[in-house]
């Protein structure tokens, strides 16, 4: 614990000085051009609307194309691992079950979405993280806070969502990697996009391969690999109105451990169709229609099981321009159908659910003063009606500070595990939706080379789904969430820095426990820069301890761990990437599983050990 300790401290330090170096080139930056539009993204998350980071009145982090690149990271945890607010968890490295905590909540209380479409599993309410491949997407943007008026069901922690090329206006441009490196990993992946006429388009594929890491201590192996398919077209006629369509597909397979040797075949898949019409001068309608699929088909030792989600969704929406403000008014349709699910060859109960939602937002700006007020009434076959709220005020102290608040309602939907899951005693039909009240507090400095982001909040969850004495999921807790983030970036003379410090107090109400698996301090420093032909970079990630379960009996320790990046331009259109992951070699957990001893029918937990140090190399033909 104390090496956490002073590796956290030391990481603290490190970020915060790194503050003045910012501030002397902010002081410089006439000579230079301003790096602004990194600094002070737009961001479409937040509001439905495009909005810069610092007016989205919201604590928004964005991952752009180029950290994407520079980090190259194997998986969508890796970039989000130690982001401001979030908290990632794994049972193991490469495929590996994942969990992604915003703010404290549970991964089934947070949302998921590509290009504006939601994937999840129906069954665990939770997104499957582990099986996306970062390559496929050029942004990510990470909104924390309650946005159930806007989103819907578990919209109570935040909200992720990446977004795919659309292809640049020029000819062709094509892309191909290919490297490989330490647990037999191989990686390749090639891409078309371009633009012309109005018409844009992307295509890409890729493919990961790998014997993997024990998962374990003394374990074997676990493989895994991941075959990925992308396709975006849109095409903008000269009137302003726009049609589109999104298909993306991930296949593979993963190793575990369940007592013994286990496997997952998997699919990840969006598909989605749009049309935009701009109706007069100040009307906007969009209508998109789509379908995501989530399945996993298991087979264990002592089990097996097949889960599939295909969630159906139409949604019609509609901007109206008037003046300085701006009001968004909608309508979604949607339906979860778990088609032929099964466990042990036992099916739900219910298969399928619908849901009936009606939305609309206002972005008033009285400037300094501006406003942001929606409301969303969700009606659920399931569970029954929600409405959800939200309020944001923000007030512009200068042009470089602002200051903004927030209050905000949200919803976690019961899942169909929790609902209807086929084994006797397991399930509650009768369970209510999880509901949840946030206050925030937010001040913000942008300059034209550094920014930072200050944001504290409290979030009260009633309703919390608990497992009772004979495990069966009922409404019985209160959670309470404190927290506070930090994080400050800069861009000047070829140096690229990111600080995240979070501080999350999650506790049980009625037990005064700490919620399971969340740890309370977390802290990552980005570093990188560009030598001409050469870049260079590192991060730096840390977090304190946590307890595997409810009763903070089964301590997991804190862990810090170190990652480098090198670039080299060889040629014109040709580079050689190097990373190393886990400098250190350091072993570290942030789940535990079980096994059964069948003499005295008791658990005996172990750790899901992540994979020690890594080393990759790859070569990149492409702009």
């Amino acid at each position: 614990m104390k090496t956490i300790n002073h590796a956290a401290q030391g990481l603290a330090v490190f970020g915060l000085a790194a503050l003045p170096l910012a501030v002397h080139a902010q002081a410089s930056s006439d000579d230079q051009a301003s790096p602004t539009v990194e600094l002070n993204p737009m961001v479409v998350t937040a509001a439905l609307a495009p909005r810069t980071a610092d007016q989205s009145l919201a604590s928004v982090t964005v991952i752009d194309e180029a950290a994407l690149r520079r980090q190259d990271p194997a998986s969508i945890t890796d970039v989000l691992r130690g982001q401001p607010g979030v908290d990632v968890t794994t049972q193991g490295s490469f495929g590996k079950q994942s969990s992604v905590f915003i703010r404290g909540t549970g991964s089934n209380a947070n949302v998921l979405l590509i290009d504006g479409i939601r994937l999840r599993s129906a069954t665990t309410g939770a997104a499957s993280w582990e099986f996306l491949d970062p390559r496929m997407f050029e942004r990510a943007e990470i909104v924390r806070g309650p946005r159930g008026s806007l989103y819907g069901a578990d919209a109570v922690g935040g909200v992720v969502q990446l977004f795919t090329p659309e292809g640049e206006e020029g000819g062709p441009q094509p892309r191909i990697s290919a490297g490989g490196g330490s647990f037999e990993s191989q990686r390749y992946s090639a891409s078309l996009s371009g633009a012309e006429g109005g018409t844009r388009y992307h295509f890409a594929a890729s493919r990961f391969d790998t014997e993997g890491a024990p998962v374990r201590r003394d374990g074997d192996d676990k493989g895994y690999d991941n075959t990925t398919g992308l396709v975006r077209l849109s095409h903008t006629f000269d009137s302003g109105a726009e049609i589109g369509m999104l298909a993306l597909r991930s296949r593979g397979s993963t190793e575990f451990d369940a007592s013994g040797p286990a496997e997952d075949d998997f699919v990840q898949q969006v598909a989605g169709i749009y049309t935009e019409l701009p109706l007069t001068e100040r009307w906007t309608s969009r209508l998109t229609l789509s379908e995501a699929r989530d399945e996993r088909d298991t087979l264990a030792p002592t089990y097996s099981s097949f889960f599939e989600t295909r969630t159906r969704t139409a949604q019609w929406k509609n901007t109206l321009a008037l003046g300085q403000h701006e009001v968004v008014i909608g309508a979604e349709y949607s339906e979860d159908d778990l088609g032929d699910s099964q466990t042990s060859g036992l099916a739900f109960n219910e298969e399928s659910r619908d849901n009936r939602a009606v939305f609309a937002q206002g972005l008033l700006d009285f400037q300094p003063l501006t406003t942001q007020l929606s409301l969303r009434h969700d009606d659920n076959q399931a569970f029954g009606e929600e409405l959800t709220g939200s309020l944001a005020l923000g007030y512009e102290l200068d042009a470089r500070h602002s200051l903004r608040a927030s209050f905000g309602t949200a919803f976690r939907a019961p899942t169909f595990n929790e609902l209807y899951f086929p084994f006797v005693g397991s399930s509650n039909p009768d369970l209510e939706a999880e509901t949840s009240e946030t206050v925030e507090l937010g001040i913000r400095g942008q300059y034209d080379a550094w920014f930072w982001d200050f944001a504290a909040y409290r979030t009260e969850v009633e309703d919390l789904i608990a497992l009772d004495a004979s495990f069966r999921p009922v409404n019985v807790n209160e959670a309470r969430i404190r927290g506070a983030e930090l994080s400050a970036g800069a861009e000047f003379d070829g140096w690229t820095l990111a600080t995240a410090l979070t501080h999350t107090d999650p506790e049980d109400r009625d037990t005064g426990n700490r919620l399971a698996r969340r740890a309370t301090q977390g802290l990552r420093l980005d570093i990188d820069r560009e030598l001409g032909k050469w870049s260079l970079g590192a991060s730096w990630i840390a977090q304190n301890h946590r307890y595997n379960d409810g009763a903070n009996e089964q301590r997991l320790p804190g862990y810090g761990i170190v990652n480098l990046r090198a670039g080299w331009q060889l040629a014109p259109m040709w580079s050689l990437r190097a990373t190393v992951e886990n400098l250190t070699d350091k072993e570290y957990a942030t789940a535990q599983g079980a096994d059964l001893d069948l003499a005295t029918f008791e658990s005996i937990p172990f750790d899901y050990i992540n994979a020690g140090r890594a080393a990759f190399v790859s070569v990149h033909f492409g702009p």
